[in-house]
């Protein structure tokens, strides 16, 4: 097992701990870490949990695909900073 592998599966215990923790099922907390995908993302939501210990299902949810869409559109502003860059590159340089 990888140092990510093991960081990912400790982190995603952690978050099912903070799921049960405010009396939900165990299997929410593994869904939300499967659809969060990276530790970083994880580590958010167990802040949130933690901090605003939200009363139902539909806010965990919610802030769940809150975080994803923050990070898809993270991923993206990185993929079109990269896309500029090689077009600035080829229009300098040419071919």
């Amino acid at each position: 097992m990888t140092t990510n592998q093991s960081l990912w599966i400790s982190t995603k215990d952690k978050l099912v701990r903070s799921v049960e923790r405010l009396g939900f099922p165990a299997s929410l907390g593994e869904a939300a870490a499967k659809h969060l995908g990276s530790p970083k993302a994880m580590e958010r939501m167990i802040s949130y949990l933690d901090y605003v210990k939200p009363k139902s299902e539909e806010l965990i949810v919610d802030e769940m695909l809150a975080i994803r869409s923050e990070v898809d559109a993270w991923k993206e502003k990185k993929a079109s900073e990269e896309a500029n860059t090689r077009y600035n590159e080829i229009m300098y340089y040419g071919l």
